[in-house]
């Protein structure tokens, strides 16, 4: 808290080059490319970084196979390049992995075809991952003995990219190269609307916790509110030339259902892709297409139903999914880029994720509307651009704002992790060697940990039940990561409230601790807070229809 309270102080104290609203992947990609170039920033977001639709992503970076089919060429192959980017730029954590699809009979589209185009897919992206494979339903069953293959007419293999952790932690790492390139950002510090005031915006900003007010200056101001763009627009008297649709997406997390380190595709009965991902000892599954009018949405019963029956209808588990085995939910909106005077009548499921920029050269006003993880490097860049278009100065343009350390910084980390034999300590029930996942998830920041592991090898043990997350993780999140709220660490900073039960969390004596460690004489009052706000996703219900066994 100490770091937020001091960002906050500076945030109304100083004068900033650009003051950026929203902390999802858009926000944080400006703010590290704008701080990593020169410029002065500050980031504010109403609620934590990565708070909306950025932490209901499918975990995935692809280069937008299924915009094949809408010949959108020109949109895959600028994503092909972004995902392959982001593979080279961050290796430890943007991870190519294989797309298995099973096509039953009867589809629009025979494998065979539908291969020749994945062949297609990976020529646009310059052929950086493994080859296609045209599978026989007996290759499914295979490879993947949980596919119903009795309706298949084959499928076939192909390469994209994923997560290997959050997508929410993979945002705040955005946030955090934006501090440490002299950028000022703060959670939980809400606009409440801007004016132009000669050269300069002036922001009326609310600190979400204490109800405190005060002013915010910047020269340029630039809307990244995510699905709330629109909104803010109305707030500063804005006209923009786009505008978003809503499509709500949930997923469902539920006990791993394959050990292959592969996603699962198929095409669900409203005809999208729908996706069996690997998240670590758990398994991720959806997604649904539902047109909504607002940003504000939650799971339903029918959102639910339409995942289980999908799922259990293109496997052949011993026991068919049911509301039991729900761990968790996800769900947030896509906000979708659309002309302002096409209307709200067009065919959302033919629209992209594409991102906008839309500028106001006047008033020195930039809107964001639209983006996807995969494309976030290039918003970054292109915001720069358009800020630079703008009037401000940025002394270190070519600065190389973003990747993992070079490889002589990771080296000199793991050759000490190496001669304290830390992978020796790594807990039975983890997944990956403590090396490698400090490094992924902290780079060159996990090497004081190594040295308070050192000095008292207490520091590694697992302070949460059900998780991989040691006590110096703790110490460092509430020391450098903004910790505001128990849910910024449990579902943003980790993913622990993904892959474990809420009930499970409500009586961890570990989770107690935690709580003691970050917020020291407010743990228990934080404790409670979350548990009072935050209602257990995978609750019982009351379905339309049983799921047929």
């Amino acid at each position: 808290m100490k770091l937020r309270n001091r960002n906050i102080e500076k945030l109304h104290s100083d004068e900033f080059d650009v003051l950026i609203i929203g902390g999802g992947i858009n926000g944080a990609a400006t703010a590290a490319a704008l701080s990593g170039k020169g410029a002065r920033v500050a980031l504010i977001d109403r609620g934590d970084f990565a708070g909306s639709t950025s932490m209901h992503s499918s975990n995935l970076v692809w280069g937008g196979i299924k915009y094949m089919e809408s010949k959108d060429f020109a949109l895959v192959r600028k994503l092909c390049k972004s995902r392959n980017h982001l593979i080279k730029s961050y290796p430890s954590t943007v991870q190519e992995i294989r797309f298995l699809t099973n096509i039953t009979r009867g589809f629009r589209h025979s494998p065979r075809y539908l291969w020749i185009g994945t062949w297609l897919y990976w020529l646009m992206g310059n052929g950086f991952t493994r080859r296609p494979r045209l599978l026989s339903p007996k290759d499914i069953k295979q490879e993947e003995p949980i596919i119903d293959v009795d309706d298949s007419a084959g499928g076939f293999e192909y390469s994209d990219a994923y997560l290997h952790d959050n997508d929410a932690r993979f945002v705040f790492n955005f946030v955090r190269h934006a501090l440490n390139h002299g950028a000022i950002a703060a959670n939980y510090v809400e606009s409440l609307g801007a004016e132009r005031e000669g050269n300069v915006w002036v922001t009326k900003a609310r600190n979400v916790m204490d109800g405190q007010t005060f002013d915010i200056r910047a020269k340029v101001l630039i809307n990244a509110a995510g699905p709330w763009v629109d909104q803010h627009n109305t707030l500063t008297g804005q006209k923009t030339t786009h505008q978003h649709l809503y499509s709500k997406g949930i997923h469902l997390i539920v006990p791993q259902l394959t050990d292959s380190q592969r996603v699962l595709a198929f095409f669900a009965d409203d005809g999208r892709l729908f996706f069996v991902i690997p998240m670590g000892n758990r398994t991720c599954i959806g997604t649904t297409d539902t047109h909504m009018e607002h940003p504000e949405v939650d799971v339903t019963g029918d959102d639910i139903d339409f995942v289980l029956e999908n799922i259990n209808k293109r496997l052949t588990l011993d026991k068919p999914l049911g509301q039991a085995d729900i761990i968790s939910t996800r769900c947030g909106v896509r906000p979708l880029a659309i002309k302002a005077d096409q209307g709200n009548d067009r065919d959302f499921l033919q629209l992209s994720r594409k991102h906008v920029i839309d500028t106001n050269q006047d008033s020195a006003h930039i809107s964001i509307f639209g983006g996807k993880l995969t494309d976030c490097l290039n918003v970054g860049d292109e915001i720069a651009e358009a800020v630079a278009k703008l009037g401000v100065e940025l002394p270190d343009q070519g600065f190389r704002w973003y990747g993992e350390p070079p490889n002589a910084v990771k080296q000199q980390f793991m050759d000490h992790a190496k001669r304290m034999n830390l992978d020796a300590m790594t807990a039975a029930t983890s997944s990956e060697p403590l090396s490698s996942r400090l490094w992924r998830r902290y780079a060159e920041q996990a090497m004081p940990m190594l040295e308070k592991i050192r000095q008292d090898p207490a520091e590694a043990d697992i302070l949460i039940e059900g998780t991989e997350y040691i006590r110096c993780e703790l110490e460092h999140a509430r020391d450098h990561e903004m910790i505001t709220q128990l849910e910024d660490f449990l579902r943003r900073r980790a993913k622990v409230s993904l892959v474990v039960h809420h009930e499970q969390l409500r009586h961890s004596k570990g989770l107690k601790e935690a709580c003691r460690v970050l917020f020291g004489e407010q743990a228990e009052e934080r404790f409670e807070a979350y548990f009072a706000q935050n209602r257990d996703t995978a609750q019982p219900y009351t379905p339309k229809q049983e799921v047929p066994s």
